[in-house]
């Protein structure tokens, strides 16, 4: 996702109106649908003058592109300043620059940790020039263009207001600052000269443009890699907070001993590489200390020791990977460290009838000299569970070990999305955020209308790589354990069983498993691309409110084993226990896809209330205007995408529409035609029109269709003649985004007609009630060609505006 991406003589008009916070936050909101704070809002303010000023050379051209605030793709990360242009080798170039108003460091024995200060206080964080590699890094790994079309990244960091002190560029950092080359308050011409060695031409070919929307590579998955990791190789880079725990570990784990324990919380949500981190630490402190990797649940250690079976021996395996009970007589101190994932499963006692031992934490703690615990309290999701910072705290003072704690914040599952994560809380009423709604274009979230179409979708999604299951909530016994011919989950038509006993644990991996379902139980603390969630009658919606329904639990789901017993002693204690447990399962559940999650909820009421919590509900149930803007298209056009076959269409699931409009930077259609479109809508019937598959970067829904743009008038962002997806406008912020609108006034320069497209922009009349009014609509061309002038639009002949659709991407 790109927040501003424009020329850089656009980039210094843009500075020189000295507004240039509040340009990039109006496309920020209309990028992200998000506000975002002031202080990233000072950042723009103070950074950005500073490379406009680098800038100002006229051997960097003109037409060289800016991006600013480029999304990573599936990460949470963005890059702060982009410049994109060509070589003398007419090689396409990218320079990555990490700007920061930093004006002092002090050094640490980390590797690429430095400390210096942040908004509250002090804090370890990555050296900047480790942090652009890393960015570059991620880039590469994630976007398919950048390798194929041979794209040169060049990461870089500018510290603007530091100055030169032999901290920040001690040769200790040497080897980060090599791969990416740091500028402090003085090297404002050194950063100049590293520009134009590497762009000296413009960017003609809208560089960032086709890596945003290019093919993204497959998402790295722990499991798969585990065995190269294990081998010396290294499979993921470290992401500034994983960095600082991953160095922070390493730095405990040498110089804890018997006399001086020492005990590391790390906290983290899903998808924030919790476990990523773990098995580096395993895989690098094994090299020459005695450490561990436990668990809890078991789930992971199979999947992991099945990956591993080949390849090493079983004595080996069964030494590195641990189950949580196994420490209960353990003499003191006996492990180097003890590397604990998923630390909120962790239970008091241990064995097949829980009377083995005291306190799980308690025995970690004392049989290891260095403890790490990884966690995430919003995902104990049986009663048993005790895993929570403050017993790993009490058992730490205990045993006279002293205790740091840390936290991992970088999303790099659910495509990157904080917004899901925080959506989901929110929804599921875990606890308040701002995030009430779902965004579109923040994570493939979509609510299905039978669990037999949800499987089926699953089953597609699956063969790609095998990493796409379908998982449900515990309200289904499991009577296929002993008959194997008996189905367990049956709803109206559907049929399916729990999946097989003899899977066990490894269930998630087995490639035949797609056909059954799984649970809580084999999916924790691992993940998948895609995964489809049955939310049962256990979490019901009534009037706004979520309701969790333990009696709706399955009689052979252990999890919450004893809740009526605990229910008669202690009521309203055991109904919130119970509730976070219910909640948090689903959580959890919905959040093990990397790429997509897709929902079927067996209760009405509940699927409603979730489809009025994504900006996309209504598109599940009615026709929208999409629909009727159907033509069919000239048989002769050549598509650089594939036309799918009558056969082959299901729309919107693996396709979109082709229309042949002619629009954009012309004529999109004429008065007769709309009305005849609304006609065949009012009667119910839809024209036939052409189906075709989008690139894999993009998911197909209701909404989206592609056109071909004529004309030259956005010729910087769309080429004359490109064929773009759009997605059909439903209100909301427009500022700055790319348009198709139509007004009986304009005369489009290319065709003459009253349909265009052009970058949108307002001005408002702000009143004290907090109502405001257009004072103006501009829409401007964004153009090197000549003759074009920006649509002025008063507040009259504004209301006559109607703004068709919006553009995604140009596709080719």
């Amino acid at each position: 996702m790109i927040v501003y991406s424009f020329t850089k003589a656009k980039f210094q008009e843009d500075v020189m109106t000295n507004d240039i916070g509040n340009i990039i936050y109006d496309r920020y909101k209309a990028a992200t649908g998000r506000k975002t704070g002031k202080s990233e809002i000072d950042s723009w303010i103070n950074s950005l003058p500073f490379m406009d000023r680098v800038l100002a050379d006229n051997d960097i051209p003109s037409d060289a592109g800016v991006t600013i605030e480029f999304h990573i793709p599936q990460s949470s990360k963005r890059i702060d300043f982009i410049l994109t242009g060509t070589d003398e080798q007419d090689r396409e170039s990218v320079i990555l620059i990490e700007l920061k108003q930093w004006q002092h460091a002090a050094m640490t024995t980390k590797d690429a940790i430095v400390i210096t200060s942040f908004q509250y206080g002090e804090t370890e964080t990555p050296h900047p020039s480790y942090q652009a590699w890393s960015y570059k890094c991620l880039l590469e790994d994630f976007n398919q263009t950048v390798q194929e079309e041979k794209i040169q990244l060049y990461p870089c960091a500018y510290l603007h207001n530091y100055e030169q002190d032999k901290v920040i560029t001690n040769d200790f950092y040497s080897e980060h600052i090599q791969k990416a080359p740091l500028f402090l308050k003085g090297d404002a011409l050194k950063l100049r000269e590293f520009i134009k060695t590497n762009v000296k031409y413009g960017d003609k070919k809208q560089i960032m443009c086709r890596i945003d929307n290019g093919k993204l590579k497959p998402s790295k998955n722990l499991a798969d890699h585990l065995l190269s990791m294990l081998k010396g190789n290294k499979e993921f880079v470290m992401i500034d907070d994983q960095k600082v725990v991953y160095e922070t570990a390493i730095s405990y784990a040498k110089k804890s001993s018997a006399k001086k324990k020492n005990v590391l919380i790390v906290e983290g949500g899903p998808g924030t590489g919790k476990s990523v981190v773990a098995i580096n630490l395993l895989v690098e402190l094994t090299k020459n200390k005695v450490a561990q990797y436990v668990t809890r649940n078991s789930a992971p250690r199979l999947v992991y020791e099945a990956m591993l079976t080949n390849s090493f021996k079983k004595s080996r395996i069964s030494n590195m990977f641990k189950g949580s009970g196994s420490y209960y007589s353990m003499a003191a101190n006996s492990f180097d460290c003890l590397i604990v994932d998923e630390a909120h499963r962790l239970n008091a006692k241990g064995g097949i009838f829980n009377n083995l031992g005291e306190n799980q934490i308690k025995e970690i703690i004392s049989a290891s000299k260095f403890s790490i615990f990884f966690i995430d309290e919003d995902q104990k999701v049986t009663l048993k569970d005790i895993g929570d910072k403050e017993e790993i705290r009490c058992w730490a003072k205990e045993l006279k070990a002293n205790v740091t704690e840390l936290k991992l914040e970088s999303q790099f599952r659910c495509n990157g999305s904080d917004g899901y994560l925080a959506w989901l809380d929110n929804t599921l009423q875990i606890r308040k955020t701002e995030n009430d709604t779902l965004k579109a274009n923040e994570y493939d979230f979509r609510i299905v209308n039978s669990p037999s179409e949800l499987h089926n979708i699953i089953r597609e999604k699956n063969k790609e790589k095998n990493k796409a299951r379908l998982v449900a909530g515990y309200c289904w016994k499991w009577i296929s354990k002993r008959n194997p011919q008996l189905k367990d989950i049956v709803l109206g038509g559907y049929e399916a069983t729990w999946n097989l006993d003899t899977d066990g644990q490894a269930w998630i991996i087995k490639p035949d498993s797609v056909s059954e379902v799984g649970c809580i139980h084999t999916c924790q603390g691992l993940e998948l691309d895609y995964v489809g969630v049955i939310v049962g009658p256990d979490l019901i919606v009534r009037n706004g409110k979520i309701i969790s329904q333990p009696k709706e639990r399955a009689s052979t789901d252990k999890s919450v084993h004893g809740w009526k017993s605990l229910f008669r002693v202690k009521p309203d204690a055991t109904m919130v226990h119970l509730d976070t447990i219910i909640k948090n399962t689903y959580r959890t559940l919905m959040t093990r896809g990397q790429k997509g999650c897709y929902a079927y909820f067996v209760d009405d009421e509940t699927r409603q209330y979730f489809e009025k919590c994504i900006e996309t509900s209504a598109i599940t149930k009615e026709i929208t205007l999409a629909e009727m803007l159907t033509k069919k298209t000239q048989a002769s056009v050549i598509l650089p995408f594939r036309r799918l076959s009558l056969k082959e269409v299901r729309p919107f699931e693996n396709c979109v529409p082709l229309y042949d409009l002619k629009a954009a930077a012309g004529e999109f259609s004429d008065e007769r035609q709309i009305k005849e479109l609304y006609n065949e809508l009012s009667n119910e019937y839809i024209s036939e029109h052409d189906w075709v598959e989008l690139p894999d970067a993009f998911r197909p829904r209701r909404g989206l269709f592609v056109t071909q743009v004529v004309g030259e008038s956005m010729n910087r962002r769309i080429p004359n003649r490109a064929w773009c997806l759009f997605k059909l406008d439903t209100g909301g912020t427009r500022q700055g985004k790319v348009v198709l609108v139509r007004h009986r006034e304009i005369a489009d320069t290319d065709t003459g007609g009253h349909y265009t497209v052009k970058v949108y922009e307002s001005e408002k009349e702000e009143f004290p009630d907090g109502t405001w009014r257009h004072t103006s609509i501009i829409l401007r061309p964004d153009t090197t060609a000549s003759g074009y002038e920006q649509i002025i639009l008063s507040e009259e002949q504004g209301d006559e505006l109607k703004v068709i659709a919006e553009l995604v991407a140009v596709l080719g």
